[in-house]
């Protein structure tokens, strides 16, 4: 059997990130659409996008980014708000709790400004009711008193933007999704273009990053910026305490094998699934439940973390009898 540390430990390549990650994500971001690297289709709508608005003198339609954790749809919403010259009022769809946290919000915004709504796909229902008149009509219907003698008063609104990011489109109901003027979808990143945002970040900075160690960390961020930022920060941390610094290319693989991130930029978690399939259960198939017990992960963090990147590297299978490693799998573990 393969020896890994512990699956269940912090993992490095995972896209999610803690609200200190994200400040510090938020010094790195471009500030204008030229700057921004990658999703060459994207950019290219949203350039006709801008440019039709900015010739009407009108606000941005409402805006919807869907895909991964970790794209850069946050950063998208602020480079448009930059391009636009407006205020970005940020919150989440968990965060709108009541109507009166959104009335608040929708009331004291001025004509453009753009509210950005993270994780919109968890709103509560009830906000999302509220929040139709307001995308469609620019008005917000507010009910006021209780039994007979309520009441409806209607609060117009400055012409605003919403823009709107989720991972879980499919969790979006079909009013509100319908509502958004353009729906984009933000792919994963190619090894050179996650190579191109290493480049930009490392000189912001002062990181002395040779082209050999950042083609390596670019190979091994599962082709997504948030991840590749993760590994040049502790990257560069080994190098300061190790290497005086130098950040080369044989200092960066053994930072990243201290790190149990191989070359594929699987992880002991990934591994650890590949192994348990191949030598526990002669390749598969094999259910979720099994894996999930054999390897001591939950469920879900196999089906939404895991198993997607394995699919995209071709390492798995999804058959009707379930879970199937590939001859590529066998390969990479040396099997």
């Amino acid at each position: 059997m393969i020896e890994e540390d512990s699956p269940t430990a912090e993992r490095i390549v995972t896209a999610d990130a803690p609200e200190a990650e994200r400040r510090f994500e938020a010094n790195l971001r471009p500030r204008m659409l030229a700057d921004f690297v990658g999703q060459s289709t994207l950019k290219e709508n949203l350039h006709v996008f801008l440019d039709a608005a900015k010739r009407r003198k009108e606000p941005l339609e409402h805006v919807l980014f869907y895909g991964n954790p970790g794209l850069g749809k946050t950063t998208l919403a602020h480079v448009l708000a930059n391009e636009m010259g407006a205020q970005i009022r940020v919150t989440s769809g968990p965060a709108l709790e009541r109507v009166g946290d959104l009335a608040a919000i929708l009331s004291n915004l001025g004509q453009g400004d753009i509210l950005f709504i993270d994780e919109i796909h968890r709103m509560n229902r009830t906000i999302e009711e509220v929040l139709y008149p307001a995308m469609e009509d620019f008005a917000l219907d507010i009910i006021v008193g209780k039994g007979p003698t309520a009441r409806t008063l209607r609060l117009n609104l400055e012409r605003f933007t919403i823009i709107g990011a989720t991972t879980r489109l499919s969790l979006l109901s079909s009013p509100l999704r319908d509502r958004f003027g353009m729906v984009q979808q933000i792919d994963f990143y190619s090894d050179e273009e996650i190579g191109q945002i290493l480049g930009r970040n490392a000189q912001q900075l002062l990181i002395d990053l040779d082209d050999e160690a950042k083609g390596e960390i670019a190979r091994r961020a599962r082709r997504t910026p948030r991840i590749a930022n993760r590994l040049l920060r502790r990257v560069r941390d080994f190098a300061e305490v190790k290497a005086d610094g130098n950040l080369t290319l044989p200092v960066t693989r053994q930072a990243l094998s201290m790190m149990h991130i191989d070359e594929a930029g699987l992880d002991a978690a990934d591994r650890s699934v590949l192994a348990v399939i191949i030598e526990k259960f002669q390749g598969g198939p094999v259910g979720l439940n099994t894996i999930s017990a054999a390897t001591a992960q939950e469920l879900e963090t196999i089906e939404e973390v895991i198993e997607p990147f394995l699919l995209q590297l071709g390492f798995l299978q999804r058959t009707p009898r379930g879970r199937l490693a590939t001859p590529k799998a066998y390969q990479h573990l040396g099997l």
